[in-house]
């Protein structure tokens, strides 16, 4: 076994962990770990992380499911739709040339980071069930569907908020429904890929099975890693990552002024968020007096 290989192995890990602590974000690891690392090309990159993505999604449903955290009947109608947006989108990205698809990709990364390092809200509900929006339901699945299709993400982060904000579902549930949908419309995506792109399937199986023990572990560790945390965490590295894709795909040296930007922006961001604690925490210490 090579030592390229073992780094993939062991990083693909990692994209387990993630599935399996935050119902997401498997896919934004995987596109850069098979381009960069493994030395895929990018489209077949996608498609392989879609298979990844798909079979440790698979898992992760039914250790959610014995849990009560899967809403079957909106997961399928959801991903349902996701199917059909997923195929389209991977057909589309068959004839899109690879450069393309990784700026969109890096793009999608930090829209990701972006939601992540916001945060979101707490669910309102109390996990009853709500009328189920259908004709939203449907369309919201169509969307999602097909930018995961297309650039092999966007699946949980856009799941969630979805299934909690249109089906009404509570945020557990929400996370383990999304693991069904992610599942769906990941292999109905890798089905559109697969008509223009072959894969390396040992390199891809090996990838697969590691992810898996990524999320086995990451289950276990759900209740003992405070979830702000890890989202903060997980949001400035997917940042990072996606600045980085970015500034390798696009000519020099518009790579490098993105590259600074980002980090100027960066730098603004968090120390913006610094100070706003700072003063929150001096307010708090000192209450003023009525």
């Amino acid at each position: 076994m090579s030592i390229t290989l073992i780094v993939v192995v062991l990083l693909a890990i990692v994209v387990g962990l993630s599935l399996g602590l935050l119902g997401g974000g498997g896919s934004i690891l995987t596109v850069p770990l098979l381009t960069y690392v493994a030395g895929m090309d990018p489209k077949e990159a996608i498609a392989a992380s879609l298979f990844v993505v798909g079979t440790t999604s698979v898992v992760s449903t039914f250790a959610h499911a014995r849990k009560g955290n899967v809403q079957w009947r909106t997961g399928l109608i959801f991903g349902a739709a996701s199917m059909a947006g997923a195929f389209l989108g991977g057909l589309a990205g068959g004839f899109i040339p690879g450069v393309v698809l990784m700026i969109a990709f890096a793009l999608m990364m930090i829209a990701t980071a972006g939601a992540m390092l916001r945060g979101r809200k707490k669910a309102s509900g109390t996990g009853e069930k709500k009328s189920l929006p259908l004709g939203k339901i449907i369309l919201e699945g169509l969307v999602v569907g097909l930018v995961t299709g297309l650039v092999g993400a966007g699946g949980g982060f856009l799941v969630v908020p979805a299934l909690a904000l249109l089906g009404g579902l509570a945020m557990p549930v929400a996370v383990g429904t999304s693991l069904l949908v992610i599942s769906m419309k990941s292999f109905a995506g890798l089905a559109g890929y697969l008509t223009s792109v072959s894969l390396d399937w040992p390199l891809v199986l090996s990838v697969t099975a590691a992810a898996l023990v990524g999320a086995l572990i990451g289950a276990r560790l759900t209740s003992v890693v405070p979830e702000q945390a890890l989202r903060k965490g997980f949001g400035v590295f997917v940042l990072v990552m996606g600045v980085f894709v970015l500034s390798q795909e696009l000519p020099q040296p518009w790579g490098l002024v993105v590259a600074g930007v980002a980090a100027v922006l960066a730098a603004g961001y968090f120390a913006t968020r610094r100070r706003a604690r700072a003063k929150s925490a001096t307010s708090t210490e000192n209450p003023v007096s009525v």
